[in-house]
């Protein structure tokens, strides 16, 4: 490799280049970034972020829009119109009540439930066929209508039968039975189709309600809903007196039944009395009720006293032998008698005790001493014998008037108890008879409210506004559904584009690739060559000036990625195939060269290698060639036309690219070129498709991620980028590729727009020249 001496062509200014470190260009790195573990920002969306949406999507929304307007403004003129009229009506609760009592017909409360039972009656299929008759909407073609003739002539048929005989009269009645029903069919289907149009409406918080009716005739409307209205006012008075007469027809026999029960019930009280002899028992009963009290509480003294007397005689029993005792008795105590013959004893008893101390026992004294003593105390006995006799009558006396008492207590309650029963009996007959005297008066009292009522000819429904014939269609609503669809074809052409832009995972923008890959973001590339003839757009090929511009920006990011001195390699890579990454790699390789530095660019994809057709150079000896040791490194690498860039080509297409690309020759290789290059541009294939970007990757000094614009979903590129980052790859960044400028104006400006359009237009002619 004598003649890739690294002094050979060597500008100085560039050496000195590479030995100053640099400023980094606005919106470039640094230095290089470790790859897609790296913190990534996410920013909540701009509205300028969603303009550009609509904007890539305008031609949906347009699409959907003129859908839309189209289809419903060519419903809304070629439908046929349909008219309603509609005529209003004031429902009261009840009659105004002319009379001085209350209708007996109209005490329904104003209840939800009674507006929507007359609701329900405007709808009822007895006042539609009552419509259709007055009308004679039965063969009308609105509502399907064929209805026979009510005169059918079925009788002269049957009696045409008759003298047919027997089996002509069956087979004629089954013929018009059949008939009937079919009729009956059509009728009904009639009545369905008429009710189907009739609409009822509630004013909120009022007592008047809407009859409304559609049809493609205005004029048929409106006399549909004033007949519908008319005939509701009629049936509703029907429905009054013909409830008034049957009331009143009611309550003439019942009213007949309950006068024989009135006398029935009153005969049987008045013979109740008469059997017991009994004027009042009111006052019989008081004065009962009175003694049965005074007894109890004449019992209940009685009782009491008794148990006093018992108590006393019971004790002086206890105490009759008993002198010392006997002399605490109350009673004994109480007696002056006694006590004045107690004193004569005691004198008695001393006049002897001193007389037995000085006379001797048959002294006269002393004798007549002892026989008065003796005289003393016989009295004394006897008179508290008669104190004890005494206790024991009082208390005898008072069990006799208890039992007395309790007995004719007995005696008058069971004179009570028998006058309950008949007061009980007396009631019943009573409450009977006055409780069907007071159904006899009332049934009496509605009996002529209702006949006045029946010929009282109020209604509590009255028409506030006739049906008219309306001007202007109900539906459709030409103005309005062309409004609606110019609103709601916008909305849903908004949506679908929000939502095809949600489906859509594709990488589009720059923003998305440092939001979702963790990138930075070095430039974007846009697409040439898809209208004209162009196989190879290098920056050597007359390209126009700003698509080289943006190369340029890229390599300006790319240069000041790294400060440091030394060969720097960089491995230009993709997700898939088809995302330009082989047209990067060599322009990016030429615009560095541009830029004074020694480039070699080597095609490390060597399943399917690009460099040698881009340069129209030959693709043998390569870096297969190199690397299996069949070629020299000064025969393998040739110089190109650009001045300072060097190609290494493919070579022979190996059976094992990954493995000579992971060898330890290549990687000497790389080594032995950092005396000879400032870059090294490394073209290798895509990360999903085989492991040999992932082998470079790892023995290189950073990694280039092309990915194309709405080429790439964001899951493909992450996952790429993960499996870079499991070989510990260093990356400089992304370029977002094959951009559609004309596709996606509102992203770019103007000014590259205008230089592609020119471009084009070359590319075109030239074409066509060749």
């Amino acid at each position: 490799m004598s003649e890739l001496d690294p002094q050979d062509e060597l500008p100085p200014s560039v050496s000195a280049a590479t030995s100053q470190p640099a400023t980094p260009a606005p919106g470039s790195s640094g230095s290089y970034y470790g790859g897609a573990g790296s913190t990534r920002v996410f920013e909540g969306m701009h509205i300028l972020d969603y303009v550009r949406i609509l904007y890539k999507r305008r031609w949906t929304i347009a699409v959907t829009f003129l859908v839309v307007v189209v289809s419903v403004a060519a419903y809304s003129f070629t439908a046929t119109p349909i008219y309603q009229s509609s005529a209003q009506l004031l429902i009261e609760v009840r009659t105004p009540n002319i009379l001085s009592f209350k209708d007996v017909l109209e005490e329904e409360r104003a209840t939800t439930t009674y507006y929507q039972t007359q609701y329900s009656l405007l709808r009822s299929r007895s006042l539609a066929k009552t419509t259709i008759d007055a009308l004679k909407l039965w063969k009308h073609h609105e509502f399907g209508g064929g209805r026979r003739g009510a005169e059918r002539g079925w009788l002269a048929r049957i009696r045409r039968a008759v003298r047919l005989g027997p089996a002509a009269v069956n087979t004629t009645l089954q013929q018009e039975a059949a008939a009937a029903a079919k009729e009956t069919a059509g009728q009904s289907a009639v009545i369905d189709a008429f009710l189907n149009l009739v609409t009822v409406e509630a004013v909120r918080s009022t007592r008047l309600v809407y009859v409304h009716f559609r049809s493609r005739d205005p004029k048929l409307a409106a006399d549909v809903a004033n007949m519908l209205a008319t005939n509701y006012i009629e049936q509703n008075m029907e429905l009054k007196v013909s409830a008034a007469k049957g009331a009143s027809e009611f309550l003439g026999d019942r009213l007949g039944e309950q006068r024989k029960q009135v006398e029935v019930s009153e005969g049987a009280l008045q013979r109740y009395l008469e059997e017991h002899d009994t004027v009042s028992l009111d006052d019989r009963e008081n004065l009962v009720t009175g003694r049965l009290s005074d007894l109890s509480g004449a019992v209940t003294k009685a009782k009491t006293e008794r148990l006093g007397r018992e108590t006393l005689y019971n004790q002086i029993r206890s105490i009759q032998n008993s002198p010392s005792e006997l002399d605490t008795f109350p009673s004994i105590l109480e007696n002056s008698y006694i006590q004045k013959l107690r004193g004569e004893v005691a004198d008695l008893q001393k006049e002897h005790a001193q007389l037995s101390d000085t006379l001797g026992e048959r002294h006269p004294d002393l004798i007549r001493v002892r026989t008065a003593l003796q005289s003393a105390e016989a009295r004394l006995k006897s008179e508290i014998a008669k104190v004890v006799q005494s206790v024991r009558a009082e208390y005898m006396a008072a069990i006799a008037r208890e039992q007395s008492l309790v007995s004719a207590l007995e005696v008058q309650k069971r004179e009570a108890m028998a006058l309950n029963r008949t007061a009980i009996e007396y009631g019943m007959l009573k409450r009977e008879a006055d409780s069907n005297r007071k159904i006899y008066d009332t049934l009496l009292e509605r009996e002529k409210e209702t006949g006045l009522s029946g010929e009282t000819r109020t209604n509590n429904i009255k028409v506030v506004d006739p049906a008219e014939i309306p001007r202007s269609p109900l539906w459709p609503k030409k103005a309005r559904n062309l409004l609606l669809a110019i609103l709601g074809g916008s909305l849903l052409g908004i949506g679908l584009a929000f939502f095809f832009e949600y489906l859509d995972n594709r990488i589009k923008a720059p923003e998305e690739i440092k939001t979702y890959l963790g990138l930075p973001f070095l430039g974007f590339i846009p697409v040439i060559g898809a209208r004209g003839d162009v196989s190879a757009p290098l920056l050597n090929n007359g390209v126009p000036a700003n698509f080289a511009e943006a190369f340029r920006s890229v390599r300006t990011n790319v240069l000041f990625s790294s400060a440091g001195e030394g060969t720097k390699s960089i491995v230009v890579t993709s997700t898939g195939p088809g995302e330009g990454k082989t047209l990067m790699a060599s322009n990016l390789a030429v615009a560095i060269a541009q830029a004074g530095q020694r480039v070699l660019l080597i095609d490390a994809d060597m399943r399917r290698p690009r460099i040698h057709d881009l340069f129209s150079i030959g693709q043998e000896p390569g870096l297969s060639n190199l690397m299996v040791g069949n070629a020299k490194a000064s025969k393998a690498v040739q110089k190109s036309s650009v001045p300072g860039l060097w190609l290494l080509p493919s070579g022979l297409t190996p059976p094992n690219p990954a493995e000579l690309l992971g060898s330890q020759q290549f990687k000497d290789f790389l080594n032995s070129l950092d005396a000879h290059f400032d870059w090294i541009v490394i073209d290798s294939p895509p990360v999903m498709a085989v492991t040999d970007a992932s082998v470079v990757a790892h023995v290189s000094s950073g990694v280039l991620f092309v990915i194309g614009a709405e080429m790439t979903s964001r899951h493909a590129a992450r996952a790429a980028i993960e499996r870079l980052d499991g070989v510990h790859a260093r990356f400089v960044g992304a370029v977002l590729n094959r951009v559609d400028l004309e596709r996606n104006a509102y992203y770019y400006s103007h000014y590259y727009r205008r230089d592609y359009g020119e471009y084009y237009s070359r590319s075109a002619k030239h074409a066509a020249r060749t």
